[in-house]
């Protein structure tokens, strides 16, 4: 019957019992079988993204603000955040004011992210990662929807 109408007999669910089989073109489900592959790569590619975002450790209150609001977009698009403290001359005596920045600044986005990885000092910063949590992105539509009917 599938050589008849030019196409082929192809197993599609061998695990299952009985295996199931379809009449189609194999090239074509080899064709879009591989652009499934290539588009769930990046989709994983791109939610693995880790974005960057640099404080000092005597940064002002509207600066950590105006920070949180860009590392908030970013945990909206999915993105990983990696927060950043640069120490430079003699702030590295004091590694205690740069944790009161990070903690203040993962405090602020507690309710659009969790903390995925402690303060870790590497050279002269001390950084902190935080991941957004699963379904951010639902909940930033649903605000910008209340935001768009309120106006």
């Amino acid at each position: 019957m599938a050589a008849s109408s030019g196409l082929d007999l192809v197993e599609v669910g061998p695990n299952q019992n009985p295996p199931v089989c379809r009449v189609m073109d194999y090239g074509r489900f080899k064709y879009i079988q591989g652009k499934k592959d290539k588009e769930s790569l990046k989709a994983s590619r791109a939610a693995s993204k880790v974005k960057e975002v640099r404080l000092s450790p005597v940064v002002s209150e509207n600066d950590l603000n105006s920070k949180m609001n860009i590392a908030k977009g970013l945990l909206f698009q999915g993105a990983k955040v990696r927060v950043l403290v640069r120490f430079r001359g003699r702030q590295n005596a004091h590694p205690e004011i740069a944790m009161n920045v990070l903690r203040k600044f993962a405090e602020g986005l507690s309710e659009y992210s969790k903390l995925e990885r402690p303060p870790t000092k590497i050279g002269r910063s001390i950084n902190i990662v935080l991941n957004p949590i699963p379904g951010i992105k639902n909940k930033s539509s649903n605000e910008n929807i209340e935001t768009s009917v309120s106006v």
